[in-house]
């Protein structure tokens, strides 16, 4: 069954975990991912509408946002939802399953189990760019695949935020060793 990313983030979220995700040599496999959910959620960079920074979120959904965090770290979202809403789902770590040589080369003395674990190293991992903004997440640049069977998944509390932050929006495979942050407090699946 295929991704409907026209569905609102925290509808998609779950469905991204396990997913092959191709960028400029390197493919992940989405490990860990937090929805935003527009207007109605203070944490998501749309909450109080459309920025020239922010303008891709409200693009249609299966593209993608890409912004500057901390001044230094490019972060990738896929737009989610009808378009003009401003949802979609931070991809916060991933498994590096092809392109290793070229992952190390672009975070030199990795482990390789943390080559892309945070959204800011699994942004340096991909080598994503502000460039990336409005890009189809299955076109020239980038691809998803679907696995055949998605993983058992939980759900809980976003991390690294301060607003809205006890929403259960964030979704990680459990047990799995790339995710990212503390684990929380799991609400099964």
């Amino acid at each position: 069954m295929a991704i409907n990313f026209l569905d609102t983030a925290d509808e998609v979220a779950p469905q991204l975990l396990g997913c092959l995700f191709t960028h400029a040599g390197v493919t992940i496999r989405i490990t860990e991912v937090e929805a935003y959910l527009g207007a109605d959620d203070a944490a998501a960079h749309t909450h109080k509408g459309k920025t020239p920074r922010n303008a891709a979120m409200f693009g249609p959904g299966g593209h993608k946002y890409v912004y500057i965090s901390y001044g230094i770290h490019r972060a990738g979202n896929i737009v989610c939802a009808p378009e003009g809403t401003g949802q979609g789902v931070l991809l916060r770590a991933g498994e590096v399953v092809d392109g290793i040589d070229i992952a190390a080369k672009r975070r030199p003395g990795i482990l390789h189990h943390r080559l892309a674990q945070g959204p800011g190293n699994l942004g340096k991992t991909l080598d994503l760019n502000i460039d990336d903004n409005h890009a189809p997440i299955n076109g020239q640049d980038f691809t998803l695949v679907e696995p055949s069977t998605h993983p058992e998944w939980v759900r809980g509390s976003r991390i690294g935020i301060s607003k809205n932050a006890d929403a259960p929006l964030r979704f990680w495979i459990p047990n799995d060793p790339i995710v990212s942050g503390k684990k929380g407090r799991p609400r099964i699946s």
